[in-house]
């Protein structure tokens, strides 16, 4: 059974940073192309950033290039999403998803909340 387990959520403040884990299992994780995905409150999904499974290239939206940074331990399977210089529209719900997820049909687990807020 696969499972896509996110954490590192909460509350931070414009200009601040946070990491986000995610937990996968159930499948194998060191060849899967992983993307990041968000949906700000009254938007649709966006895709947020992805990494190879092969190589470890990465790739970002314009939105986030230069302040988030995508990683991924292959041993511990486990992704990451460093968030930094967050900014106030940087607030949504975050997933992990396997392959190029761009939407809520590839999305297999419960997210994680960001909320950037003075």
């Amino acid at each position: 059974e696969v499972q896509l387990v996110e954490s590192g959520g909460g509350l931070v403040q414009p200009g601040g940073s946070l990491r986000l884990s995610c937990a996968a299992s159930g499948f194998t994780f060191s060849v899967h192309y992983m993307s990041w995905v968000r949906q700000a409150p009254g938007k649709g999904f966006e895709w947020v950033a992805g990494i190879e499974g092969g190589d470890g290239a990465t790739t970002y939206a314009s939105a986030v290039k230069g302040r988030f940074t995508i990683s991924r331990d292959g041993a511990k399977n486990m992704l990451y999403l460093q968030l930094n210089n967050l900014k106030t529209e940087d607030t949504a719900m975050y997933w992990c998803a396997r392959g190029y997820c761009r939407g809520a049909y590839c999305l297999e687990s419960r997210g994680t909340q960001v909320t950037v807020s003075s």
